[in-house]
């Protein structure tokens, strides 16, 4: 029992506390069956808040009460930390993300990306490059293959990463450039047709986790920090292709 408080923070019902998470809107799915597992094995409770990084950024400035923040990228959680809204020295690479051309259909997207030479589609979903780091890869990946100038007529900005999803999974867009995790799981394509963008063509989408400063004395916000480190979150996040 004193091992699992040490771990945990938690010895009972009674010492159970809450723990609000800021998590970036690639992340969701692979997040909540962390968050699962964790209530189970803690007794703690999770709240998810899912969105842009951008405009989690702005929430936690203007105040929102997250203990927790697992970005999309480094840049935002090392910024909160230089400006005292999060706490030194907790900042963490939980995973790193993979970039994805995804069509909901079978055969549309062939293993080269080849399709997007091609241009016979009418859009393509991305999310916006000023809030959410996969938009800002997917931007930089079309440029580095020189398409960004004459697929900008085609392009459709979702504010996050869910959005662009939704645009592709609903057929507003036949292609999207997406987070991996949407739409792989166990090792495998979930659904539709996809080309897995080199990672040569945009910046490592290196995604941070930091305790922000309302978490800071909270037993739920440490421990589920440290869960996230541990080999059962792990095996999760690779599940959904991450990199670690």
């Amino acid at each position: 029992m004193v091992v699992l408080c040490a771990v945990f923070g938690v010895c009972s019902p009674a010492w159970a506390d809450e723990v609000a998470v800021a998590v970036a809107a690639n992340f969701s799915a692979p997040m909540r069956q962390i968050a699962d597992e964790f209530e189970r094995a803690s007794g703690h409770h999770v709240r998810l808040s899912p969105g842009a990084t951008g405009a989690l950024y702005a929430q936690i400035k203007n105040g929102a009460p997250f203990d927790l923040l697992l970005a999309a990228d480094d840049e935002t959680p090392a910024r909160l930390e230089r400006e005292g809204n999060a706490v030194a020295a907790t900042r963490y690479t939980y995973a790193i993300g993979k970039l994805v051309l995804w069509s909901a259909k079978p055969g549309v997207v062939d293993d080269k990306g080849g399709v997007l030479r091609q241009g016979n589609f009418e859009r393509l979903a991305i999310a916006n490059p000023k809030t959410a780091p996969y938009g800002e890869a997917a931007v930089e990946a079309l440029t580095r293959l020189g398409l960004h100038t004459g697929l900008q007529a085609k392009l459709v900005q979702g504010n996050s990463i869910a959005q662009a999803y939704q645009f592709v999974a609903s057929g507003n867009a036949e292609l999207g450039l997406l987070a991996l995790s949407q739409v792989w799981k166990d090792g495998a394509l979930v659904s539709g047709s996809a080309w897995i963008v080199p990672e040569s063509l945009y910046a490592p989408i290196r995604q941070d986790a930091v305790l922000l400063a309302r978490g800071a004395d909270k037993a739920a916000a440490l421990a589920l920090l440290q869960y996230l480190k541990g080999d059962k979150a792990r095996a999760v996040i690779r599940a959904y292709g991450y990199g670690l």
